[in-house]
């Protein structure tokens, strides 16, 4: 929760109410297309192989040709899947996993077994924001996921990757529109609708416009953890002549929900999986945490001489937050790590009101490329200045409560909103000079080169007037990239090498577990190895690749005494591989990690040596088989299959979390009615409705469990005009 990690935004004003239930609407669209169903053959949407430019900064590189590991989910596979969230994108991949992932918070994710962190390793349009809220995805065109260290890409973040959003923007050719309403039905008892509109207009339609709106009544299958969101979004670009281009974009959504506090350990023991449908925690008097966000962008193109390429682009965001929760959080005030064997655990009525986030980044580039002798050399010089700062209340709640609350049975209390606890203010400045080579030697040798020179200027002061522990960093430090790629019979190997910057903080804890609650710990340096090697798509359909990493990462943990410390390494060194074939109607893609994580270097709390990290899977699977029907053109269905292996809860190996395994079925349906194409969907995750725990990570010092969904059942519409 926020009163463990601190941010920042301006007041977005309150935005109007849309005047309808997306249940209704769903209602009348699916009577309404219900009728006059006729089969017709619809052509298939074409997935282009480019690396995630906006990330990588190397441009439109072909994928399988670029020297690290990424993964683009486009706006197909988001609307098959039903993304709500960036977890359910990238949960599809298989270096990813939850990491303390809330069904009712802001997403939380570890790739290559680091746990992202949500104010450094998220980009939108490629400029930096804050995570620290829950992101629409109606209006994003695709979702990018760089793998591994991030100097290149980022001054400083944790070394599992970077995610970056994409924003749909207004169709390009001139005679194309856009004209979507889809609406959908589930998990549990929600409803959504949504509106997509876009096309062009003016002289020689020259300017652009692509609107987005959605709402959804929030009644998930998690009972008790009722609520709603909605999403307003515009983006635009005007072409200037035919070498300048301005574009431009906001932003604008709620979301408002009940939350759900996870399971723990109870005592020295691992509980048998629950009912994920139940709410924990919820009291009559509890209330809904609050998230609002206003972001938005403006990008100038210029194209300039010999193919060079002259952008200029901003970015804002601004968020507010009310995090509330009544939270389950330990035995009593003796033991925080863990509920009561006998099912109890203390209960805190938690609100933080008014948090604000801002951040600010303004970036220029120059690329293009150069001939000398006979090597090319595809430059590109880009300038970032960012700003983020937290702004949070002077005051929190995070009261205990007389009245314990208890796993094993219903339980009532009542509310203590004693804002007495304090928060920590953020401030940080930096300034990033990044300069990037991409050097053909030969028709299929290239090297790969980069250098990130970063400025940091970061201060922390707590709100407590008696004791405000003021801290203030300054540093500046340079990360290397390189790597070389050699392409033979379009199959591309290559070797890279990359170092990352993070940065390391206390939590902010109101409580009396951390003394040292927000410091700022300082920077510390990662390093990561990989070697990979890509096929294209064959004659006989088949594709794939192999990637072997290694990152060491400098190492911040608990003592058991009340401090953070930053002490030691943790090193993961693990293999990706993946691949797919297709035959006539069948799709059959795969993919697997394996890691072998450790921790080395502490000499503080010397036991941790040589231990695996918890919730950290070693081998990681996700697969998918995908049969079109020959008879029913635009009839396919689909089997996807998850499965996570064991992983430690405790830091001693004493108690383990079972492997699991879901299977989740799927069938869409394409057509036209009366010449309008509609899509549809019938979904079922986990099948088999198995009970498991999905993750036990260990945060703010605290064992947590959260339980897999059950079998829920979503049905969704899309109909293009």
């Amino acid at each position: 929760m926020a009163f463990f990690s601190p941010i920042f935004s301006s007041r977005p004003r309150r935005s109007d109410r849309l005047a309808f239930r997306a249940s209704s609407v769903a209602s009348a669209i699916a009577l309404l297309t219900a009728t006059g169903l006729s089969a017709q053959s619809l052509t298939d949407i074409i997935i282009t192989d480019t690396a995630p430019s906006q990330v990588s900064g190397f441009g439109d590189v072909p994928l399988r040709q670029a020297p690290f590991s990424a993964t683009t989910i486009d706006r197909q596979t988001l609307q098959d899947i039903g993304a709500q969230r960036v977890s359910d994108a990238l949960r599809l991949d298989a270096s990813v996993a939850d990491s303390y992932n809330s069904p009712a918070y802001w997403d939380s994710l570890s790739v290559r077994g680091y746990t992202l962190d949500n104010r450094y390793n998220y980009r939108r349009e490629g400029l930096p924001i804050s995570a620290e809220t829950m992101i629409g995805m109606d209006n994003k065109e695709r979702i990018e996921l760089f793998k591994g260290t991030s100097g290149i890409q980022a001054g400083t973040s944790a070394p599992g990757g970077l995610v970056n959003y994409v924003v749909k923007r207004p169709p390009s050719a001139q005679n194309t529109t856009v004209r979507d309403v889809s609406a959908s039905f589930g998990p549990g008892h929600s409803s959504s609708i949504a509106l997509d509109l876009g096309g062009r207009f003016g002289q020689d339609q020259a300017l652009g416009y692509r609107l987005n709106a959605a709402y959804e009544d929030l009644n998930p299958y998690i009972k008790n953890s009722e609520g709603h969101r909605r999403l307003l979004a515009l983006a635009m670009d005007w072409r200037l002549t035919p070498d300048s281009r301005l574009e431009w974009e906001i932003e604008r959504s709620e979301r408002q929900q009940m939350g759900v506090n996870a399971y723990s350990l109870l005592g020295s023991e691992l509980p048998p999986p629950v009912d994920g449908k139940r709410n924990l925690t919820r009291q009559d008097w509890s209330v809904p945490a609050v998230f609002r966000s206003n972001v938005g962008s403006l990008r100038f193109k210029q194209s300039l001489a010999d193919g060079w390429l002259w952008t200029t682009q901003w970015g804002s965001q601004r968020l507010k937050t009310d995090d509330r929760l009544s939270f389950g959080y330990g035995c009593g005030t003796s033991d925080y790590t863990r509920f009561c064997q006998d099912g109890s655990f203390a209960l805190y009525d938690f609100r933080s009101e008014n948090e604000h986030r801002l951040s600010d980044a303004l970036q220029t580039s120059l690329s293009g490329q150069a001939q000398w002798g006979a090597t090319t050399h595809h430059f590109s010089v880009t300038l970032l200045r960012h700003k983020q700062l937290d702004r949070m209340p002077v005051n929190q709640a995070f009261a205990l409560l007389p009245t314990p609350g208890q796993v094993n049975a219903p339980f009532t209390s009542q509310p203590n909103p004693d804002f007495s606890g304090f928060n920590t203010q953020r401030s940080e400045h930096s300034t990033e000079l990044a300069v990037q080579d991409r050097m053909t030697l030969a028709k299929d040798l290239s090297v790969w080169a980069g250098l990130r020179h970063v400025v940091l200027d970061r201060a922390s002061e707590r709100t407590e007037l008696a004791n405000p522990n003021a801290k203030r960093f300054k540093n500046q430090a340079t990360t290397p990239w390189l790597a070389l790629s050699k392409t033979v019979a379009d199959w591309t190997g290559y070797i890279s090498y990359g170092e990352g910057l993070e940065q390391f903080s206390v939590p902010n804890s109101t409580g009396t577990y951390w003394v040292n609650a927000g410091e700022l710990l300082g920077v510390g340096k990662s390093r990561q190895t990989e070697i990979g090697l890509k096929s294209p798509a064959t004659k006989m359909g088949t594709q794939g690749h192999v990637t072997l990493f290694k990152i060491v990462r400098p190492l911040a943990y608990d003592d058991g005494n009340g401090s953070r410390l930053l002490e030691g390494q943790q090193t993961h060194q693990g293999v990706q591989w993946g691949g797919s074939w297709t035959d006539r109607q069948w799709l059959l893609d795969a993919q697997a990690q394996w890691l072998h994580a450790r921790i080395n270097g502490v000499t503080t709390l010397t036991a941790l040596n040589g231990q695996i990290p918890v919730n950290v899977p070693a081998l990681t699977v996700r697969a998918m088989a995908q049969y079109r029907f020959a008879g029913i053109p635009g009839l396919r269905s689909s089997l996807r299959v998850n499965h996570e292996d064991t992983r430690r809860v405790t830091e001693d190996s004493a108690l383990l979390l079972p492997a699991w395994t879901t299977l989740d079925l799927a069938t869409h349906y394409d057509t036209r009615i009366q010449g309008t194409r509609t899509q549809w969907t019938l979904a079922i995750d986990n099948l088999a409705d198995r009970r498991y725990w999905r993750e036990s990570p260990k945060q703010y010092g605290h064992y947590y469990l959260y339980p897999g969904a059950p079998r829920t059942l979503r049905m969704a519409v899309k109909t293009s005009f």
